[in-house]
């Protein structure tokens, strides 16, 4: 009778449903095992501990950039983090904003959007309801200020290039992918107004992306996807160029302040991190013959072209 009563408590144990915590007596002691649970759309979540898709806290999502992915537009690129995925066009007007005519310098601004049904559930189109929302025009105008601040104005003349940023599908750092993609949009676009003669040389000082970092469950981790982000102690996103200077560091505390060392701890992060992205946005220009040569974008000669 006792067999039969151990037999079925072994049975229960090892039958757990997804989700439960098993605990493991040794010596007395409670050791708790984390169960890793599947989550309604498929992916896998940690109950406690690890994150949703398995990587370590350092570690990117896998990242593509494909460039020249709208054949219309001067420069263009998807770029995939995991699952999120965004295309980023870069076109070129003459003239510029009244505040800059008869200045002799040029002008970049930013645009950003998401499909309908780029999140779980289906947002109304801004259009429809005749206004751009807060969240928009803040991740605009972000994307707008990092990309401006690689550049050198006086070299794109009276031009405007308009960066649109459409999200096809959302799970998390949209804002961020935007500016890594943006970027890589904009050399491309730049390299073909050096090939054209209609410059004589590119607008770029050195190159920058971006990258989403966060507190969750207690540890510094990079990338966040939307099951992390929306669970996350501490939210924020860093902005850095090529020399390992910072553009922009937004950072909230979720529920409770964060301290010097874990700002330091996530700011390294994002920069180690960073670093990859550049490796990526290289990869992707060299594909279209704008060669990323340490922190400036060279590029191809008119007569390679």
């Amino acid at each position: 009778m006792g067999q039969q009563r151990r037999k079925a408590r072994r049975t229960r144990a090892g039958k757990n449903p997804p989700g439960r915590r098993d605990e493991l007596t040794h010596g007395g002691a409670t050791a708790e095992r984390v169960v890793v649970a599947p989550v309604a759309n498929g992916r896998r979540a940690a109950v406690r501990g690890g994150r949703p898709d398995g990587r370590s806290p350092r570690a990117l999502r896998p990242v593509r950039i494909t460039p020249g992915y709208i054949k219309h537009a001067e420069g263009s690129a998807l770029i995939e983090m995991g699952h999120t995925k965004v295309i980023c066009t870069a076109s070129v007007e003459e003239g510029v904003p009244r505040f800059l005519r008869d200045s002799g310098r040029g002008w970049v601004t930013a645009e950003y959007g998401m499909l309908p049904r780029a999140t779980n559930t289906r947002s109304e189109r801004e259009a429809t309801r005749g206004r751009i929302g807060g969240r928009t025009s803040e991740i605009q105008r972000l994307i707008g200020r990092v990309l401006r601040s690689v550049l050198d104005f006086e070299r794109l003349g009276e031009r405007t290039v308009r960066i649109d940023c459409d999200v096809l599908q959302a799970d998390g750092g949209t804002r961020t992918a935007s500016i890594t993609g943006g970027f890589v949009a904009l050399a491309q676009a730049f390299d073909g107004l050096v090939r054209s003669a209609a410059l004589r040389e590119s607008p770029i000082r050195e190159a920058v992306a971006a990258v989403s970092v966060g507190i969750v469950g207690g540890r510094p981790v990079v990338d966040l996807d939307y099951a992390e982000d929306s669970q996350a102690e501490v939210d924020m996103n860093v902005a850095m160029t090529a020399s390992g200077r910072f553009v922009e560091i937004q950072g909230t505390a979720e529920h409770a302040p964060f301290t010097q060392a874990q700002l330091d701890r996530m700011t390294a992060l994002a920069a180690e991190s960073i670093r990859e992205l550049f490796a990526a946005q290289r990869a992707a220009l060299a594909d279209v013959g704008a060669a990323l040569s340490g922190n400036v974008v060279k590029p191809r000669h008119r007569s390679e072209s």
